[in-house]
């Protein structure tokens, strides 16, 4: 890389990281941000034509920044490090959501717990069924992955659901799982196993508020749809 070039890449990041601190993301167009982004992690490449790739190769701004490192290596010159910008702005949005969550988690929303749960599982290529377990006063004292695969009443059983709530001495529990179709309806055995599982909270005392199920952006709760 000639000396001129690199010094021409240097002139273009610092105004846009001038642009951006003047006056935040206006006016940036997709994949400025995603170029920003890539800067972080690619000293002296220049980085807009990997950026305009991956917007083109995603669909848009959101995909790009929900794609997984394997996916973002599909574009030509984008490695594990000029990756890293991305990885820590997926990184951070998942730990600002959870601090969010766990001071005031909002139980009338169902909203509010799937866009989080979207950082969690949003992402994911496997079908994962996740618990969160909160206290009486509805905030969110733990998570954690409760079977990997798809729901199955033999791979979902009430023991692996409501030990971690006995052991954290929860009040409640949101349940969630994703569909990595992308399609968030859910099936008959996704209904049937939730019902299953009611039942055994309403003997051991530990309610199960909701059911939510994570898509492509899209979300379903049970409870919003009545069907539990």
């Amino acid at each position: 890389m000639r000396i001129k070039d690199i010094s021409k890449g240097i002139g273009h990041r610092k105004r846009l990281r001038d642009r951006f601190l003047q006056g935040g993301l206006d006016g940036f167009l997709d994949y400025e941000i995603i170029e920003l982004l890539l800067t972080l992690g690619t000293p002296l490449r220049d980085c807009k034509q990997m950026a305009k790739e991956a917007i083109k190769m995603f669909g848009g701004l959101c995909d790009v920044l929900d794609a997984s490192l394997d996916e973002l290596q599909k574009i030509k010159n984008i490695g594990p490090s000029n990756a890293f910008g991305i990885k820590l702005f997926q990184a951070i949005s998942e730990r600002y959501a959870k601090e969010r969550i766990s001071k005031k988690i909002l139980l009338t929303s169902s909203k509010a717990v799937a866009d989080y749960l979207q950082k969690k599982l949003g992402r994911e290529k496997k079908e994962y069924f996740y618990g969160l377990y909160l206290n009486s006063r509805n905030r969110l004292i733990h998570e954690e992955i409760i079977s990997l695969g798809t729901l199955t009443t033999n791979l979902v059983h009430p023991r692996e659901v409501f030990q971690p709530a006995m052991k954290f001495s929860a009040a409640a529990i949101i349940l969630s799982h994703n569909h990595p179709s992308g399609d968030p309806e859910p099936s008959e055995n996704d209904i049937k196993i939730t019902q299953q599982l009611i039942k055994v909270s309403k003997i051991i005392n530990i309610e199960i508020l909701d059911h939510i199920i994570i898509g492509k952006n899209k979300y379903v709760s049970l409870k919003d749809k009545k069907l539990i």
